[in-house]
């Protein structure tokens, strides 16, 4: 069978894009290896035609540097085609890369959408909306219960908001009233009141002993004063 048919031949795989890239750049790296030793031949004979005086010394020397100077010029042109080899190949890379990534992206977004529709189907949003009306509800009974607890006793229920500004008005100006003088309160203030007293020079009052003899006590009524004689109380 294998005489008429003919044996099955093992064929190797076909190099990947990261294999070709990798060959193309040592053949790349090898020609430039190669452009750095021509180089180093062209400043040799530079320099002998700057010592070597015109003639057929010089002129050979000319024809040796211009044949060096015609491989690098090629070996030039061989690394400049290896470079648009490579970057063609970095190009189809990295389309490849992306295409593998938007294959990889749509795997994960089938599977979360998967996982969301059987999510969704124990999530109902007419039982959302029941739950945020309940928690409605229960947030206005604590605020109506936190208000009754928070209420004040005995304070009068006809006072509004003119009436609290005008209080704080008038107490406003009283106060600024009593710390007029030296912004001193009136009960720190010291007593400017006149002294009557002083002023009418009135005597002092009398006593048991003021306007009487000598050796004779003057008899006083109930209020301090001298007691008048019985006999000009009769006359």
């Amino acid at each position: 069978m294998r005489r008429v048919f003919g044996a099955k031949k093992n064929t190797e795989p076909p190099p990947s894009i990261q294999d070709a890239s990798d060959r193309i750049n040592k053949r790349g790296d090898s020609v430039e290896d190669k452009i750095k030793k021509l180089d180093v031949e062209l400043c040799k004979y530079r320099e002998q035609i700057k010592k070597t005086r015109p003639g057929p010394a010089q002129e050979a020397v000319k024809a040796r540097a211009m044949r060096v100077l015609k491989q690098k010029k090629m070996y030039e042109g061989q690394r400049d085609m290896l470079y648009n080899q490579t970057f063609n190949l970095d190009q189809v890379s990295f389309a490849a890369e992306g295409l593998k990534d938007a294959q990889q992206t749509m795997t994960a977004l089938k599977s979360a959408n998967k996982e969301l529709k059987g999510m969704m189907k124990t999530v109902k949003i007419q039982d959302i909306d029941n739950l945020q009306d309940e928690m409605m509800d229960l947030m206005d009974v604590s605020s109506e219960i936190q208000e009754t607890l928070g209420r004040s006793y005995n304070i009068p229920d006809g006072l509004d908001e003119d009436d609290l500004m005008g209080e704080l008005d008038a107490l406003e100006a009283d106060m600024g009233n009593e710390t007029e003088a030296d912004g001193m309160p009136s009960y720190l203030q010291p007593d400017t009141e006149t002294d009557y007293d002083s002023e009418l020079n009135l005597p002092a009052a009398p006593t048991g002993h003021n306007g009487a003899p000598h050796g004779r006590v003057q008899a006083e009524d109930e209020f301090g004063l001298p007691a008048v004689p019985r006999a000009s109380l009769r006359g």
